[in-house]
């Protein structure tokens, strides 16, 4: 919902960064596979209720997460960019729910395994539309960048990195917060799977 507003505002200093990178010889792939490292070690840093730590890995992941899409549009952008990008983006999103479980397996275990559930629907109705949508040759008007059709919804990336950092800000309440997502997540679920039956019929 928010991340039409959030790249308006980020584009001009993430673009310019982007240049910076390309002058330096850096590729949009190095970019999206150190963000993914560094996703992975912000799962870590929360597993070992380091929670400050796994915020401000969180946050310089998700930064890379934007490069990467700026400097493939500096260079040249490729499928296989595209894929690696959105594959290892999904990974992230689903470890840092588990790593709050590990952390804290009776409290959390299952608002964690809850959201996980909520997060297959999202992923699943994304990338569903997404290859139909393709299959069609549709393109999106909103997102025409995109490696493929980005399909939006109440919770997005910008809503779920909110989520991760208030969790790492008050880790006590990340079974409401998970459980209260999880529901967003409901909703975008549903909305996706209705625009798609609908629009493919």
């Amino acid at each position: 919902m928010l991340d039409r507003y959030a790249t308006t505002l980020l584009r001009p200093p993430v673009a310019a960064t982007a240049r910076l990178l390309v002058r330096a010889g850096f590729g949009a792939n190095s970019i999206t596979l150190l963000g993914f490292v560094i996703g992975m070690a912000a799962a870590v840093a929360i597993a070992l209720q380091a929670w400050l730590a796994g915020a401000a890995l969180i946050l310089l992941s998700r930064l890379c997460d934007a490069l990467d899409g700026a400097v493939a549009r500096q260079t040249q952008p490729t499928d296989a960019g595209g894929f690696l990008d959105i594959a290892l983006d999904f990974l992230f999103y689903a470890s840092i729910p588990l790593a709050f479980a590990i952390a804290h397996p009776t409290a959390n275990a299952l608002a964690a395994a809850v959201l996980l559930t909520a997060f297959m629907g999202t992923a699943s109705s994304f990338l569903a539309f997404a290859a139909f949508a393709a299959k069609r040759g549709l393109a999106s008007l909103v997102w025409p960048d995109k490696s493929l059709f980005f399909l939006g919804g109440l919770t997005e990336a910008s809503e779920t990195i909110a989520l991760f950092l208030a969790m790492c800000l008050w880790p006590a309440y990340f079974a409401p917060l998970a459980l209260g997502f999880s529901f967003l997540c409901a909703i975008t679920t549903g909305t996706r799977i209705w625009w798609g039956w609908r629009s493919f019929q």
